[in-house]
């Protein structure tokens, strides 16, 4: 291609190309971009990037990594935006969105800065939400956002970093000021293939960073500390650089004391369960390594919202029970949240769930058994069963329980079930709705009616106060 050719956008998408822009080939793993070159130059492409020599005559690049090439044409393209901006990198398999979410609003309390968030629930330019369809968007998809960040006078962007994100150069060209890792837990094998290509992955992004928070109870810790470019900042429960003590489990939050090189602060955060210790010290941490101290990130931490359905505290003013809101629906996750709540619970724990239609049938015996075994009380239900029958999911869940494994009732009637779960809800029980998190709806017969569990719990207690 002729070096002085002017291009006036770029593409990695022919069905998007306008004419004058470059079209990037990728050669993914659905489909290779290099099959679109006449349809992208049909439409007007005034060059194309490849890493195949393209037949014909055609005005081409040729690269040696087509998708390290899109990442660093994004950053060149939009002008290097994040080298203006504070960068954070949080990976792991768990906590990735809690922990960005967390560190957010710490950032805006203590700083007053304007923060940029792109993660799985939703991507954020200081208030404003941005939908997003993957952990971390395509590398010329991140840039522009980047871009826009910067335009909107972000001082900070705090991201997750799946993977994915890594091994497939979408964070090619970008340098973290802090990259945190919160644990590594089996997933996304499927592409990895095994735990040690999967953990080496996550490693990469140690070595493009300036300082790292990493978490040292992880068994995979070592390999993320051996790929450390900078200054590393080791977290524990138990024993590090940043490490809890007096830790006290409640059904509104944690409470424990925060220890760092001979400092001690005492912190509060209103989200239950041990995983909120862990996503606390990682916050705190990634917080030091930006040069926030520890008493102004604990004081913001005491005020923070939690994510809307992971243990969410349902309020029940008057009442002597808690209701906790969280979206496991899967058998890991069903299992973790119960197991988080016997470790604070006082009374019993009452936990109302089901399983989803069109998806996988494979699990519901499995969570029929968790449910029951782990539970004092269980209460079976509909979760979304969209296109099936409820009370043939049901049968399928009933399949992994025995009457052996504890006491459980089934309310198909998801409404009636939360109802059920409160009238027999005595002092110090918690309630647990499973399974819908932060969805206000249920689909039923291919048909979305609204379900919000919190206003149902607000609607029963003014029905028991009558």
């Amino acid at each position: 291609a002729d070096s002085q050719l002017d291009v006036n956008d770029v593409y990695y998408d022919s069905r998007k190309v306008q004419p004058g822009s470059l079209f990037m080939a990728i050669s993914g793993f659905a489909s290779d971009g290099n099959r679109f070159i006449p349809m992208a130059l049909s439409k007007g492409a005034a060059a194309v990037v490849t890493a195949k020599k393209p037949e014909g005559d055609v005005p081409y690049v040729l690269v040696d990594n087509d998708r390290l090439a899109l990442a660093l044409l994004g950053t060149n393209f939009f002008g290097h935006p994040a080298e203006s901006m504070k960068l954070v990198g949080v990976t792991g398999t768990n906590g990735k969105t809690s922990v960005t979410l967390l560190l957010k609003q710490v950032l805006e309390k203590v700083l007053g800065a304007k923060v940029g968030l792109i993660g799985t629930m939703a991507n954020q330019i200081g208030d404003e939400i941005i939908p997003t369809e993957r952990t971390t968007p395509e590398s010329f998809d991140l840039q522009a956002l980047f871009g826009r960040m910067r335009d909107a006078n972000c001082t900070h962007v705090v991201m997750e970093v799946s993977s994915h994100a890594i091994i497939l150069d979408r964070v090619s060209g970008v340098h973290f000021d802090v990259a945190a890792f919160t644990n590594l837990t089996e997933d996304h094998l499927d592409f990895h293939k095994t735990m040690d290509a999967y953990c080496d992955a996550k490693a990469e992004l140690f070595a493009r960073c300036d300082k790292c928070v990493i978490n040292v109870d992880d068994n995979y810790a070592p390999r993320m500390i051996a790929k450390a470019e900078g200054e590393v900042l080791r977290t524990s429960a138990y024993d590090g650089d940043l490490y809890a003590k007096d830790l006290i489990l409640l059904s509104d939050g944690v409470a424990f004391t925060a220890a760092c090189q001979g400092e001690e602060v005492s912190v509060r955060v209103p989200i239950p369960g041990r995983f909120t210790v862990y996503n606390a010290l990682t916050v705190i941490g990634i917080a030091k390594q930006l040069g926030i101290s520890l008493s102004d990130c604990a004081e913001a931490l005491a005020t923070v919202e939690g994510v809307k359905g992971r243990v969410e505290v349902v309020p029940t003013p008057d009442q002597d029970f808690t209701v906790l809101i969280d979206y496991s629906h899967t058998p890991d996750a069903l299992e973790n949240v119960i197991t988080t709540v016997q470790d604070f619970c006082q009374g019993k724990v009452i936990t109302v769930f089901g399983c989803g239609g069109d998806r996988d049938p494979i699990k519901r015996p499995i969570m029929g058994e968790i449910g029951v075994k782990l539970s004092d009380i269980a209460i079976i239900t509909s979760d979304n069963p969209r296109s099936e029958d409820p009370n043939a999911i049901i049968e399928d869940i009933l399949k992994g329980v025995q009457e052996e494994f504890g006491l459980y009732k089934v309310v198909e009637d998801r409404r009636k079930a939360i109802r059920y779960a409160m009238d027999i809800a005595e002092k110090d029980d918690i309630i647990i709705l499973a399974g819908k998190g932060h969805e206000t709806y249920q689909e039923v017969g291919g048909v979305k009616h609204h379900l919000d569990e919190r206003e149902e719990v607000a609607a029963h207690l003014l029905e028991m106060e009558h």
